[in-house]
């Protein structure tokens, strides 16, 4: 028979373990939202983080596509042109010209005499031998027939459309083809021989290899299996840097797809490539040729250290549970219940809500934990909001920065072009401002630049927007004003730092002014129209204003 201590010790005990299971415990409500407190934020963050890193990376590659392509369409260009500077220059040989002129029936050259076509073979071959990007060198008269050639015996040569055209001075240039023989890409280009522009006397064709060309696509490629392609804007790939084969001049765009990645120039877009794979790329068009720079990237290695980041921040956010759990249930078996609103304060600021004043409400250790967290609290809310004005502030002149001025610019925009509206802006440079820098010192140009932004704040409404543009630039924003009011505008504000004493001479102003919608309907247009302003300003001698061109 039980004793009556041993009862109320075994009673006392099922009390303390059913304890442990009631919901409405303190000590269950604590590790309750300890985790949850962990869990919620660690949620968020790691998927806000999980985003995050993708638009970085995308921008990233983008951003290399980009160059990417840019780089490639010059170095296309450069090499079409330096191909285009030989044909000339052989072209314009004497021996070409006289011995062509000679095979003409309007100069008497009898078809039994083979002197000119012996001499045209023998330059062309002296030529190609020098020559070694040429696959073969032909001499065409005027009506098209191969009359010599650099490896002996001619043969027929499919010239480009355009080579009867005659109107000044055209270089025709082929499709790239397999030569099948030579195993290698190539591509036919003619230049005229003679300066006729009703009948040519000729034509110097080249059958040019592609081979380096295809080694300078390899080269640019980007990341580790990124691609190149040549294409046409037909949408037929004429070379790519993944391999120089037959079957890659058999690749074949949609022409509707090229000229949409055309269009989205100075952007990267998603799309299924030629070859099936799911890529980010980018086109830009080589200048005047009619040849377009594919630059792809698979999605796969864009996207390839987000497996490894989701690894990391599943194990963060495990982790993160499993400390708070422990520390909840720690902190349960011996805080009381008044400190519930410490806690609910606590997540809180966790979750970046620093608006929290906790009322002291009890003396002791509570109290002056209360105290200590208020005055925490209260800290960290000034730090967040110094941190907030100093983000957007230049820290010379006290004017808003370039971050805060292309926000301001693009919600102007948006607000503009929702209404109807039109603003100006306008961007200020002072003039020679280098030379007074580098003559007085750097104090005395700081101090031109605080007195020039004191000058536009005293000039601007409130309703303007001042910023401090980058170096010795400045701009100025003004809502629902128009170019013609801006340029006045402008010029009182010359006249007003016209009036001010400089220790070191007079300081004058170059000021460049656009409008909106009509010399641009995106922040980046009218900026770019203003600053052309400016330049057009400084070219004219400088201290004056001028508006932005239609």
């Amino acid at each position: 028979m039980n004793s009556p201590d041993t009862t109320a010790t075994q009673r006392l005990g099922v009390t303390q373990r059913l304890g442990i299971l009631r919901p409405d415990s303190i000590r269950n409500k604590i590790l309750a939202f300890a985790i949850l407190a962990a869990l919620l934020p660690s949620l968020v963050l790691a998927w806000f983080s999980y985003l995050e890193n993708k638009r970085s990376l995308e921008a990233k590659a983008a951003e290399e596509l980009l160059g990417v392509s840019a780089q490639t369409a010059r170095e296309v260009d450069l090499w079409i042109k330096e191909r285009r500077y030989d044909l000339r220059v052989f072209a314009s040989s004497y021996e070409v010209t006289e011995n062509l002129e000679r095979i003409r029936p309007a100069a008497g050259f009898q078809s039994g005499s083979d002197r000119p076509y012996r001499h045209l073979a023998d330059f062309l071959s002296s030529v190609h031998e020098r020559f070694p990007d040429y696959g073969e060198l032909l001499a065409v008269d005027g009506g098209g027939r191969v009359v010599a050639s650099s490896r002996g015996q001619p043969d027929a040569v499919a010239l480009p459309p355009e080579w009867r055209d005659p109107r000044g001075d055209p270089v025709a240039l082929g499709r790239p083809y397999w030569n099948r023989d030579a195993a290698r890409p190539e591509v036919v280009m003619a230049v005229p021989v003679g300066i006729a522009s009703e009948a040519r006397i000729g034509w110097i064709v080249a059958r040019v290899r592609l081979q380096l060309l295809a080694e300078t696509l390899d080269r640019l490629a980007p990341g580790e299996s990124g691609l190149v392609f040549l294409a046409g804007q037909d949408g037929r790939v004429h070379l790519g840097s993944d391999e120089n084969s037959a079957a890659t001049l058999e690749l074949r765009y949609p022409p509707e797809d090229i000229q949409s990645r055309v269009t989205a120039e100075g952007r990267a877009v998603e799309y299924a490539n030629v070859l099936g794979q799911a890529v980010l790329g980018s086109a830009r068009p080589v200048s005047g040729h009619g040849w377009v720079v594919v630059a792809e990237l698979p999605l796969a290695e864009v996207f390839s250290a987000l497996a490894r980041i989701r690894q990391v921040t599943l194990m963060i956010v495990v982790g993160m549970l499993v400390v708070a759990g422990s520390l909840g249930y720690a902190l349960g078996l011996f805080i009381v219940r008044p400190l519930d609103r410490l806690t609910h304060g606590a997540a809180k600021v966790a979750s970046g809500d620093f608006a929290v004043d906790l009322p002291v409400a009890a003396g002791g250790e509570v109290g002056y934990l209360t105290e200590v967290f208020n005055n925490m609290v209260a800290r960290l809310r000034a730090g967040r909001a110094e941190l907030e004005r100093l983000s957007v502030t230049d820290f010379l002149t006290g004017l808003s920065n370039r971050r805060r001025m292309m926000e301001t610019l693009e919600n102007e925009v948006l607000r503009s072009r929702r209404l109807h509206h039109r603003f100006a802006v306008l961007i200020a440079d002072v003039d020679r401002f280098k030379q007074y820098n580098d003559a007085h010192g750097h104090p005395a140009g700081d101090e031109v630049l605080k007195r020039v932004a004191l000058v536009l704040c005293e000039s601007a409404r409130d309703v303007d927007f001042i910023a401090r543009y980058g170096g010795e630039e400045f701009f100025l924003m003004m809502p629902e004003v128009g170019a013609a009011d801006a340029a006045k505008r402008a010029a009182g504000i010359r006249q007003r730092l016209a009036g001010q004493k400089f220790v070191n001479g007079a300081v004058t102003l170059s000021i460049g002014v656009a409008e909106f919608p009509a010399h641009g309907e995106s922040g980046e247009s009218l900026i770019a129209a203003a600053d052309a302003a400016l330049y057009e300003a400084k070219r004219e001698g400088r201290d004056r204003v001028k508006v932005a061109r239609s």
